[in-house]
């Protein structure tokens, strides 16, 4: 398979699983336990149908949208991932471009492999930051305030990972970072010697959010479930979120709210967004979708906080149909992953733009011109 065969998100995966290490595919493409929430998140999708309405004069189409009080050009964002540079040694860069290119938000991680100075410098569209709160607080603090300097427009406090999920496909192919050699992964790395060349001649792997306070994941080899038991701080409670919303002092968003007591709790801090989310399937199995909690949380907070609705995004579809039911927003990780890994920047453009003539002819077909007009008399759940 090409590059320009890839018309959508599977055609991406397939190309991204022959150009990977098995480990480091399967590190994307896993989730916890059964994967069923992993299963879940897309096909809650298939549950809701579309009611269009014709004869609109839908020729021209205004996709654009304001979330936190920043302005994008299409209602689909690329969410925060860690480890980026593992999948395609352009990284973070490729996919900053591309988000900057179709006038979207840009997430890095705190777990990314291009700094924040980097990005802050050269990324000119709107900039979120993904913040992992560390046991060392001064590491923490460092990395919000390497942010002010750098001009990001918002934060997202992650607040799903208080322990790592049980992604026993990263058990089984025995994923670390940095990645770790072992008889079993060997043959799969020898295997694929563009990716490893590329990888060796660019860098290798850094963690810069992260070198000069641990060694952990950034030097000594570690999986992400340990890193997460033993580096992030398990006490952290709504007090903490409200104060790191306080210092930040722009716009705050809690990445990993699933219910609606954490929705007004979280509306109640302050932040000015939260992104309904499970991690992508790779924290607690059996949760539930966020497409399947976005109503019930728009309901429940009304105009207090912009709602995004994260996970699961594979078709222009799915974010007319949570848009329709009240998502400011809408973001994703693997959509664009599988494209970066298979192709680096042309990948990731590619995907946002196969993405978003998706959502310009839905919405003319939906006989909507502005994202506005979208609502829940456009739905029927099954």
């Amino acid at each position: 398979m090409r590059l320009k065969h890839c018309h959508n998100t599977s055609d991406f995966r397939a190309l991204a699983r022959q150009r990977l290490p098995s480990p480091i595919f399967h590190y994307i493409d896993g989730a916890a336990d059964d994967e069923s929430t992993l299963k879940r998140n897309t096909e809650a999708y298939s549950n809701c149908d579309l009611v269009p309405n014709v004869l609109r004069g839908a020729e021209q189409v205004d996709l654009s949208t304001r979330v936190m009080g920043l302005d994008l050009d299409i209602p689909l964002f690329l969410s925060p991932t860690a480890l980026q540079c593992l999948f395609h040694h352009e990284g973070e860069m490729a996919v900053g471009k591309a988000a900057e290119q179709f006038g979207t938000l840009f997430g890095l991680s705190s777990l990314g492999t291009t700094s924040i100075e980097d990005i802050g410098s050269t990324i000119k569209t709107p900039k979120l930051f993904q913040l992992y709160v560390h046991k060392d607080k001064g590491l923490t603090r460092n990395m919000i305030d390497r942010c002010k300097a750098a001009n990001f427009d918002a934060m997202a406090l992650t607040v799903d990972t208080a322990v790592g999920g049980n992604r026993e496909r990263d058990l089984v192919t025995g994923f670390t970072v940095p990645p770790r050699l072992t008889v079993k992964s060997l043959l799969s790395f020898v295997s694929h010697p563009t990716w490893a060349l590329n990888y060796f001649l660019h860098g290798g792997f850094k963690l810069p959010q992260l070198e000069n306070y641990v060694s952990e994941g950034s030097s000594i080899p570690l999986s992400i479930a340990n890193y997460f038991n033993t580096m992030l701080d398990q006490s952290m409670d709504w007090q903490a979120a409200e104060e790191i919303a306080r210092y930040w002092g722009k716009p705050f968003v809690l990445k990993g709210i699933m219910s609606v007591d954490d929705a007004r709790k979280a509306a109640d801090i302050g932040a000015a967004a939260i992104m309904i989310s499970n991690h992508g399937g790779r924290q607690l199995d059996g949760s539930r979708s966020p497409f399947d909690q976005l109503a019930e949380i728009v309901d429940a907070t009304g105009d207090r906080i912009d709602v995004i609705c994260d996970g699961g995004i594979q078709r222009g579809t799915h974010v007319l149909k949570a848009l329709s039911l009240g998502a400011k927003a809408c973001s994703g990780g693997r959509l664009y992953l599988y494209a970066l890994a298979a192709a680096g920047s042309a990948g990731v453009h590619k995907a946002l733009a196969n993405l978003c003539s998706e959502m310009e002819r839905d919405m003319k077909l939906m006989g909507c011109k502005n994202i506005s007009e979208l609502n829940r008399s456009n739905l029927r759940f099954r």
